[in-house]
């Protein structure tokens, strides 16, 4: 019996121990304000020196600006993923890039000799893309649902060649 009392005892002040341990904690965290900051900064500078020898002429210089300086920040405490590709191709614009060109590159991540394949295929799935490795399955079963579209169809031919309505035997 004692021991039980004993073990009884042992578990109740462990109980409260963790409990005021836990609402320390808590306090602590709505009372101290988070002092982690984080940025990300993607700059471009560039300077055009015209070259008057020679082009095409005066109008190639009007197309050039002398100076260009870019500078984005964003907060980069919570950013994922997306958020930060996001970021790269607005930076990307802004240097020139071209939106096809972004996302060729973008995909080039993705799909090149040292990712593996099971790597790719996730994201073929989640986008619901098809591998050309799979395209000849694909056109198989595509044969064979056109297959079957075509004999649904010409089962409920009416009498002069028209498409019955099944449910109430209409043509």
């Amino acid at each position: 019996m004692i021991d039980f009392l004993i073990a009884t005892i042992i578990v109740i002040s462990l109980t409260l121990i963790f409990w005021g341990a836990f609402l320390l904690y808590n306090t602590l965290i709505h009372i101290i304000p988070m002092t982690y900051e984080a940025t990300v900064q993607l700059k471009f500078d560039a300077t055009y020196t015209p070259t008057y020898g020679s082009g095409f002429g005066s109008t190639v210089i009007d197309d050039f600006i002398p100076e260009e300086h870019y500078l984005i920040t964003a907060p980069a405490a919570d950013l994922n993923a997306r958020q930060y590709f996001k970021l790269f191709e607005k930076f990307m614009l802004c240097v020139g890039m071209s939106p096809g060109s972004i996302r060729s590159g973008a995909m080039s991540l993705v799909f090149n000799d040292w990712v593996l394949e099971e790597e790719q295929r996730k994201i073929c799935d989640e986008y619901d893309l098809t591998m050309d490795e799979d395209l000849q399955s694909k056109f198989e079963e595509w044969k064979i649902r056109d297959a079957e579209v075509e004999i649904l169809m010409n089962s409920h031919k009416g009498p002069m060649g028209t498409v019955e309505d099944s449910a109430n035997g209409v043509v």
